[in-house]
């Protein structure tokens, strides 16, 4: 019998990348699993992503095979997960497969129940063993053999698993934490940051943003240099390494090695956008060069390569071409020596670390790391015409996939990130790139009762509905709102968060789950403060309601942070290490305070006040937009008005005073 694969008719790039496989895919459903009932065979599920090279790697050694397909079209019902656009389902399972004691990752590989209940798994499984890891004709094999003759070991593991996960998903209130706690926390993680390159730990790296953020917010709250200088080391490093595109912009997803300067070399726009949003922060403070560059660069890329037609942006680019991982961004010396002027060839391969014999595998990455500050401003013009003869020669080989689909989520960590930038550097174009892509979630996006749907791809949107899906387009809004991009975005926050509070709160528990009520039931029902690559949503909705209440002096948005904090203090007090979202938003509920403009908006007194707000460092503020001026006689005088606690200092009208006045708000007091 020929094999039925059912992916052809989904929308998702990645399951379409396996719909001609041998193998008799499912994709996640009812269907899927009412086939596994009716069979009585176990499920394999496997998911992955587009841009993920290990899951082509496997698919190809695996899922492209004749033999290994029938082995698990006979032996399985076989269901295909795109983790981007399931995230749900990819959270129960990577942490099902932890509770096994196995690290997670993608291709994740894990064997279910017909009742999709988890008894064992793992990852990349090869064709044949290699990598110390079994061949995965040999794992299909014991798995069957055991589901079928060894029911009480699989009953021991499902049930165990499910009780631990059950477990997981309640959270622990503990007692209130000290005012102070985050600084503490972040002196704590900051002695575990590479003294040398920057980031946590050794290879492999992975940015983690929202991690440095909250050793920024720390620094800024108590003026530790070592804080500081853990933040900018591990900026610089990013911005000069490998892992930077130093010809197209923007950042792949982490980096193999410890210095950086080897990537992974698939481009996430999650990533991307974090980065960016730190990137800018700390330029507020710092006005590096090396940063205002890169987030420019960065944004350059996002308009240019990640807008979707709606204009929103795409999720992702593969990290392969031509079925070869980072071929797009690798060069050879004489491929180099052939595109540049000879007066240029030796500047150029001192700066960006060229080898004759390679500096990886034989091909050279560019980067900078050998060479991290900045040239003559001869120099660098030099460089820069460089760069872009080797970008024009790039444009013409075969690019990695992209992956279209945009996830609201991911939007919303761009939309909130381009929306900071633009007020900070004055580009009204930056804004005008996050409205669009705001415009896209609201009109393209909207599900039931309002409430935001995760993907939308090829014309067609997923009917799930996820909790980071409002609590990153509810940052986005008060973003835009903050911007003085329009009144109408508040209103959107307020709409959603109150869509959270009905569709999502954990009325027993405290704090939010990550599907809404209405949801078809999955085993577990996940609640979670636990950062993965993006701060968590738990985390994220804790900030949104301190700035809610900053920015309404709405009590209720003070209340429901209060109770959602309350919920994840023993988290927090027990291992605060994946919990930095949720510390940000404590920071925010904590420290936070208000700036207010008014006065003529043309009168130059009024933008230098402007600028000296939106040039500032101020993670646990929130800036009110200037009300319209309708100018003409009787106009106020350009002030500023900075409350905190429902105390308001005097009016400032001198942006330096301002200045002074925003740095000693955001000191701890004595």
């Amino acid at each position: 019998m020929m094999p039925r694969n059912r992916l052809a008719a989904e929308a998702s790039p990645y399951l379409l990348q396996h719909a001609d496989n041998p193998v008799d895919w499912w994709p996640w459903g009812e269907d899927a699993l009412a086939e596994a009932q009716r069979t009585g065979k176990p499920i394999l599920l496997s998911v992955g992503y587009a841009a993920c090279h290990w899951c082509h790697v496997m698919a190809h050694e695996c899922f492209e095979n004749p033999e290994i397909a029938a082995l698990m079209n006979r032996l399985f019902v076989n269901i295909k997960v795109d983790r981007e656009e399931r995230p749900d389902l990819d959270h129960i399972y990577q942490s099902a497969l932890a509770l096994m004691g196995q690290a997670g990752g993608w291709p994740l590989t894990i064997f279910l129940t017909p009742a999709g209940e988890p008894f064992w798994g793992g990852t990349f499984f090869p064709a044949a063993p290699r990598y110390g890891r079994p061949g995965f004709i040999q794992v299909l094999e014991k798995i069957s053999e055991i589901y079928r003759t060894q029911q009480d070991v699989v009953e021991r593991n499902r049930s165990a698993i499910l009780a631990e996960l059950a477990r997981l998903a309640k959270s622990d209130e503990g007692p209130s934490l000290p005012p102070r706690f985050p600084e503490q926390a972040a002196q704590d993680i900051a002695a575990h940051v590479d003294p040398q390159h920057g980031g946590l730990g050794a290879a492999p790296k992975f940015p983690q943003p929202f991690l440095f953020e909250l050793l920024w917010r720390a620094h800024l709250r108590t003026g530790d240099t070592t804080l500081r200088d853990a933040v900018t080391r591990t900026l610089d490093h990013l911005c000069q390494g490998g892992i930077y595109d130093h010809l197209g912009g923007g950042f792949a997803r982490y980096a193999v090695d410890a210095r950086w300067q080897v990537p992974h070399f698939e481009k996430m726009l999650y990533d991307n956008a974090l980065i960016l949003r730190l990137l800018t922060l700390v330029w507020q403070d710092t006005r590096s060069p090396l940063h205002a560059a890169r987030i420019a660069e960065t944004i350059d890329w996002l308009g240019r390569e990640m807008r979707s037609d709606g204009g929103a942006f795409a999720a992702s680019f593969d990290a392969d071409s031509e079925g070869v991982e980072g071929k797009f961004y690798l060069w050879s010396a004489d491929e180099i020596d052939a595109l540049l002027p000879a007066a240029e060839r030796d500047l150029f391969a001192t700066v960006y670390g060229i080898r004759r014999d390679g500096n990886w595998e034989g091909r050279n990455i560019l980067h900078r790391l050998d060479a991290m500050t900045s040239r003559s401003p001869e120099d660098e013009e030099r460089l820069a015409r460089c760069r872009r003869i080797l970008f024009q020669a790039r444009a013409r080989r075969v690019p990695p996939a992209r992956d279209d689909k945009v996830l609201a989520d991911w939007n919303g960590l761009a939309i909130r990130a381009l929306s900071e930038a633009a007020m900070a550097f004055d580009r009204r174009d930056w804004l005008a790139l996050a409205q669009a892509a705001f415009a896209f979630v609201v009109e393209e996006m909207r599900g039931p009762e309002g409430r935001i749907l995760h993907a939308a791809c090829r014309g067609r949107t997923s009917r799930v509905s996820l909790l980071d899906d409002h609590a990153q387009m509810i940052a986005a809004a008060l973003a835009l709102h903050e911007a003085g991009a329009g009144d109408t975005y508040l209103d959107h926050a307020i709409a959603w968060a109150e869509i959270v509070e009905r569709l999502f709160l954990d009325a027993g528990g405290g704090g939010y789950f990550t599907t809404a009520h209405d949801a078809p039931a999955l085993i577990v029902r996940a609640k979670t403060a636990h950062d993965t690559a993006q701060p968590s949503a738990n985390g994220t909705m804790l900030e949104n309601f301190a700035r809610l209440f900053l920015l309404t002096d709405d009590e209720r948005w003070k209340t429901r942070a209060e109770a959602l904090l309350a919920a994840f203090n023993g988290e927090l007090a027990r291992n605060f290490l994946p919990l930095a979202g949720l510390l940000n938003g404590y920071d925010t509920l904590e420290h936070g305070f208000s700036v207010r403009l008014s006065g003529d908006h043309d009168d130059p007194r009024f933008t230098a006040l402007l600028r000296t707000l939106w040039e500032t460092s101020l993670p646990a503020a929130v800036r009110h937009p200037p009300p319209a001026a309708a100018g003409g006689e009787g106009e106020k005088e350009a002030s500023a008005l900075i409350c905190r606690q429902a105390a308001c200092a005097a009016p400032i009208r001198d942006d330096a005073a301002l200045r002074t006045a925003l740095l000693a708000q955001r000191r701890l007091p004595s």
